[in-house]
């Protein structure tokens, strides 16, 4: 595997790890590690350093939802063009082009089922492109980013009974 990509890889695992504990699980020198780094957030390969929040845990007033979107292009415009639009609303976290019945997915966040829905209804169904929306909202997170988000039982033994 390309070491680069190795890196990549333990820094989806633990983004705060130093660079010297990398370099050694890597088998390299601290400065060639700094070095990829150096090169990955040059070339955009790496864009940005983020935390997994259970928000449940955190803030009680932050909801999360999943909107699917249906555009209907004319000649002059490309799915770049529209989610360059989107892309800029701060209540968008991602946005995916994505393959099936509908054509974007959106992940919104805001404090509340009624500031979504606002947001959707008046920022994103007036874009003259958008010619369908559905939202989902997020009821309980399980698992995000590869990181589980459920409690742990340890106790894996079956219950006997008499």
């Amino acid at each position: 595997m390309d070491a680069k990509r190795e890196l990549v890889d333990l820094l989806l695992e633990d983004a705060r790890e130093d660079t010297e504990t990398m370099a050694r699980q890597l088998g390299r020198s601290q400065d060639e590690v700094e070095e990829m780094l150096d090169d990955l957030e040059a070339e955009g390969s790496i864009l940005g350093y983020q935390a997994v929040v259970d928000w449940g845990k955190v803030d009680e007033d932050h909801v999360t939802a999943e909107v699917e979107l249906n555009l209907e292009l004319d000649r002059d415009t490309t799915y770049v063009q529209v989610a360059n639009r989107i892309t800029k609303f701060d209540e968008v976290t991602a946005l995916h082009l994505v393959s099936g019945d509908y054509d974007f997915d959106v992940t919104v966040e805001a404090e509340s089922m009624r500031a979504v829905s606002m947001f959707v209804s008046e920022q994103i169904a007036p874009i003259p492109e958008v010619t369908q929306t559905v939202t989902h909202f997020v009821m309980k997170t399980y698992k995000n980013r590869g990181i589980e988000f459920t409690e742990r039982d340890d106790d894996d033994r079956l219950s006997v009974s008499p």
